[in-house]
């Protein structure tokens, strides 16, 4: 692996391939090294997914590295600048990832920011997962859903060195087998719940009589999941059935050897363009999808109608405002939608979608510092929401945390990790795999309808892992 600093990203090339859909060949895809993607939809917000794998430079900062933040995302964002040249695919836009970084960060890293009493993460008590990872990619496959199109993107400090890392990557997928998708069905035994439904309520109880008493105005509760996948089962037939059960538009993986992240989220956390337009789309009301036509348009209604949620979703919105203002030009920072219904195989949402612009001396690295964790799954206000997390809760690792790109040229885009799994290998090989859900908690919320939301909104990856 290279320094971050030895790194250069300046030049491009481009190789068109022939289109197939992203998910023919995610199982082998993710059992190369280090491997990462970004998977989406193909709807209105999800044109482009991406594949990589085998980066240049991976660093981390891990739960007892005594670094900043701000001086890690520095050192790694290094190569990153306007100046790198932009490839163009035929008469198509230039996608927003041509190669780059790719991180993940886990909740956790919020802690840190914010100068909070901290806590490792593990799972089967084994080594305490990184904060935060970054990783190069100086390759990328591009699949554009809109128009059909797949594309190699390579980068190096020559055309000779981008044309090399556009090949090598072409190589790469081209010796890769098509999957096999299977639907479900990856557990030896039912997943395991750590907090009993009624404990689950007992703390959503509690945590009401905080918020009367003025604590707080909303915290975001989770409860956690546990299994294990059956001997030979790979992440990467898991995220395939996901993908192909109910694909998000902000879904996405990143293997780190023995452990990997699998996500089906449907909530975008900072969208940063070349141009310095910031976009947040933060998630906060759910209903379950029905059973008929009429049952389904039934509880979308009701999601619109609801005051409580409707209220839920405005606190946060306020506070995505708030955090977008910190980086955004002065007055520029404003709410484009608000409340709208969106859908999803398992569950109906309210979303609203918050913009601003960037300070022209501000970069990706400042966004990510100046805005994590994302408002809508911490509360209101948001550090004595991750307070109140923290003592009810476990740690949360890569739930709730993002998973994101920073483009050579500087753009970025980011997702919420909700739904989503958390895997760890055992000595024996075995897939160990970590799963929660949780809701916005505020006045008027009802204990039982809080619980019962955690199990709608695990029940698309619940029903993969089950069959």
């Amino acid at each position: 692996m290279l320094p971050f600093s030895a790194i250069d990203l300046s030049c491009s090339a481009v190789k068109a391939l022939s289109y197939e859909p992203p998910g023919s060949r995610l199982d082998g895809w993710l059992a190369h090294t280090l491997a990462a993607g970004f998977l989406s939809d193909g709807g209105p917000l999800g044109r482009y997914s991406y594949l990589m794998a085998d980066p240049v430079a991976h660093a981390e900062l891990t739960y007892d590295d005594p670094r900043e933040t701000t001086a890690f995302l520095a050192e790694v964002t290094a190569a990153i600048t306007p100046d790198n040249e932009m490839p163009k695919i035929g008469d198509t836009p230039t996608p927003p990832f041509t190669g780059g970084l790719v991180g993940m960060a886990t909740f956790e890293l919020g802690l840190r920011l914010e100068a909070m009493k901290r806590r490792p993460f593990r799972i089967a008590g084994r080594k305490a997962w990184p904060e935060l990872t970054v990783l190069c990619y100086p390759a990328v496959l591009v699949f554009d859903h809109h128009r059909q199109t797949l594309a190699a993107i390579g980068r190096g400090a020559t055309s000779a060195e981008a044309v090399a890392a556009c090949d090598r990557l072409i190589d790469l997928y081209e010796g890769t087998p098509a999957s096999a998708v299977v639907s479900g069905g990856f557990l030896d035994e039912p997943l395991c719940l750590e907090t009993p439904d009624g404990v689950h309520e007992d703390k959503v109880a509690a945590l009401i009589q905080q918020i009367h008493a003025g604590d707080l105005f909303q915290a975001n509760l989770a409860r956690g999941w546990t299994g294990r996948l059956r001997r030979g089962v790979r992440p990467g037939a898991v995220m395939a059935a996901l993908h192909a059960a109910g694909p998000a538009p902000f879904g996405g993986f990143l293997g780190l050897d023995e452990r990997f992240v699998v996500s089906n989220s449907p909530e975008r956390f900072i969208r940063l363009d070349a141009d310095g337009r910031l976009e947040t789309r933060p998630i906060k009301g759910t209903r379950p999808r029905g059973r008929t036509a009429g049952e389904d348009k039934d509880l979308a209604v009701e999601l619109s109608a609801s005051e409580k949620d409707r209220a839920e979703n405005l606190m946060i919105v306020d506070l995505m405002r708030h955090d977008l203002s910190r980086v955004a030009d002065v007055g520029s920072v404003i709410v484009p939608a608000l409340h709208v219904l969106e859908s999803y195989p398992n569950v109906h949402h309210l979303v609203s979608t918050v913009t601003g612009r960037l300070q022209t001396d501000k970069t990706a690295a400042d966004v990510i510092s100046a805005t994590f964790p994302p408002g809508s799954i911490s509360g209101a206000p948001k550090v004595q929401a991750m307070k109140v997390i923290h003592e009810m809760e476990a740690a949360r690792g890569p739930y709730c945390g993002s998973l994101f790109f920073i483009d050579a040229g500087g753009a970025m885009d980011s997702n919420v990790l909700i739904r989503t799994l958390a895997m760890e290998r055992d000595q024996a090989g075995r897939w160990n795999i970590r799963a929660c859900a949780g809701g916005g908690i505020v006045a008027d919320s009802v204990p039982r309808a809080e619980r019962i939301e955690t199990e709608t909104k695990l029940s698309l990856i619940k029903g993969v892992l089950e069959g």
